[in-house]
């Protein structure tokens, strides 16, 4: 618990130093950058400080790492391309609002981290069993859906004819946000592997999985996307069809 307590107060030093320069200059171009590495640094901070390692804790760490390599990366191409994020246009200018933001964020990665942190630091060791595999081909089919929407997404909006549409084809022609789906499977997936090491205030691990559920569907993901598309293309007949026809989040079969 000593352990992860100081994991957390890490997690938010970060950001709260990232928002210095970040302020300073009046952009937010490496703020999902910087989310991305807090996970990878938290992560493997864990590792090293937790005085055995075993299969466990080396699969969870190195699904972390593979997942937010690959977000990050995405996140930080596509910032980079499209020159700036309008969530941030009226915040940056406010100090405290923007100060807000990246805290926001050190909470979201101690909440989304922390089944993986219980299963990395826990005393309680235990050999890689079924739940191991069962999360793992969990996270494997989120991660594959994530990666596969993003991929699609990314394809999409390069093709200049598709300038002023929205993507209805591929895994969006399933789910209206297929890569929101894939995040939340993959969560899951590595609160399956934790379970069997869960003990006492261990058990505060299942937060993770709910928590980024809640706050995909009800809070930061899809309703503000849900929103921008809908002053987009609000009333236009083909996306009223595509609503009415396409789930918001877990793809149709």
């Amino acid at each position: 618990m000593t352990t992860i307590a100081l994991l957390v107060g890490i997690a938010f030093l970060i950001q709260w130093l990232a928002f210095i320069p970040a302020y300073w200059r009046q952009t937010e171009k490496f703020f999902d950058l910087t989310g991305s590495l807090t996970f990878l640094i938290i992560s493997t901070l864990a590792l090293f400080l937790s005085p055995r390692v075993d299969g466990r804790a080396l699969l969870v760490w190195a699904l972390v790492v593979i997942w937010a390599t690959r977000l990050g990366t995405y996140l930080f191409r596509r910032i980079k391309k499209a020159g700036k994020d309008d969530r941030f246009d009226e915040i940056k200018p406010s100090f405290f609002r923007f100060l807000n933001v990246w805290t926001i964020q050190g909470l979201w990665v101690t909440l989304t981290l922390i089944a993986a942190l219980v299963a990395i630091t826990t005393p309680n060791r235990k050999e890689l069993d079924l739940f191991s595999l069962i999360g793992f081909l969990v996270w494997v089919f989120g991660f594959s859906v994530e990666v596969i929407a993003d991929y699609q997404k990314s394809r999409f909006k390069a093709n200049l004819e598709n300038k002023e549409k929205f993507i209805q084809s591929g895994l969006w022609f399933k789910s209206r946000h297929p890569n929101s789906f894939g995040e939340i499977v993959l969560w899951i997936g590595i609160t399956i592997i934790a379970l069997p090491v869960l003990q006492g205030w261990g058990w505060v691990a299942l937060i993770s999985p709910v928590f980024v559920t809640l706050l995909l569907t009800h809070i930061s993901g899809i309703p503000l996307l849900e929103k921008k598309a809908e002053q987009k293309w609000g009333g236009q007949e083909d996306y009223e069809a595509y609503k009415k026809t396409t789930p918001v989040l877990i793809p149709r079969l």
